[in-house]
């Protein structure tokens, strides 16, 4: 099962087992992440499991409906920004971090 770690914006991290099939926001809700609100319940509809993914690894293309969340979420968007709710986990995110954007971060 791959692991996922949360990085919050004063560094500290959380290791999640997350289930492949799920969503990355399903995985950080599942197991009390900080700062992943999940609103929407993982619609793209509200930005609020924005998170910056901290390395290079290939993810899935941002979707139309995912880029115009982005452009509103309250967190400055930079390139690194994706909603987590629309990356599903794979085997190949195993020791992926991600640093949860937080409001107004």
């Amino acid at each position: 099962m791959p692991t996922i770690t949360f990085q919050q914006l004063d560094g500290a991290e959380q290791r999640v087992e997350a289930p492949a099939g799920i969503s990355l926001m399903k995985s950080a809700v599942g197991n009390d992440v900080p700062g992943i609100l999940a609103e929407c319940g993982g619609q793209a509809m509200c930005a609020t499991c924005h998170v910056y993914v901290t390395d290079e690894r290939p993810l899935a293309p941002v979707s139309d409906e995912e880029d115009e969340m982005l452009d509103c979420a309250s967190a400055p968007r930079t390139e690194h920004s994706r909603l987590s709710c629309q990356l599903v986990v794979d085997d190949d995110m195993d020791g992926l971090t991600v640093v949860v954007a937080g409001e107004g971060s």
